[in-house]
């Protein structure tokens, strides 16, 4: 099931967010950077971005939380972007991601965009992989970012919304 998320999510979901960041990234970014990611940290962050009226929408199975994406309008003039998205391991394969990926699709149409984009790590070969079968293209830009003192290239992938999203 799909929902937007609501205050009383934000532990839920930064717990979430925080695991699968542990899982994902490992070997990427250094263990000691991945092991002090701050639940309460987060918890406060996403607490702050659902009361300030951000989408979030959140996966749950059987009254779990188990993935998140989190869009809006993109600083890129003209596009939504799909900030995150994120689903837990232990449940990858099952479906959440496209169900989550449809769901930011329809609410950044429904919302006036007409094109969406995203960024990934260009070293993430099974997300890039997952955006390609739903139809995002790779775009031109590259991104270069410091991220736990690891310098880490982003691609980014674009997607025209409207009546296929």
């Amino acid at each position: 099931m799909i929902r937007p998320a609501l205050v009383s999510d934000a532990a839920d979901l930064a717990s979430l967010h925080v695991n699968t960041w542990q899982h994902t990234y490992r070997g990427i970014f250094p263990e000691d950077f991945l092991a002090g990611l701050d639940v309460e940290k987060r918890t406060s962050w996403f607490a702050h971005r659902i009361e300030s009226g951000a989408i979030v929408l959140m996966a749950e199975d059987d009254g779990d939380t188990v993935g998140f994406a989190f869009l809006g309008e993109s600083v890129d003039k003209g596009w939504g972007e799909v900030f995150a998205i994120y689903v837990h391991p232990d449940v990858w394969g099952n479906g959440h991601g496209f169900e989550l990926l449809t769901a930011a699709e329809f609410e950044l149409s429904a919302a006036g965009f007409d094109r969406a984009l995203l960024w990934v790590l260009d070293t993430n070969t099974r997300a890039r992989s997952f955006y390609e079968r739903q139809d995002w293209t790779l775009g031109k830009p590259l991104r270069i970012e410091e991220i736990g003192g690891v310098q880490v290239t982003e691609v980014r992938y674009e997607r025209v919304l409207g009546a296929g999203s």
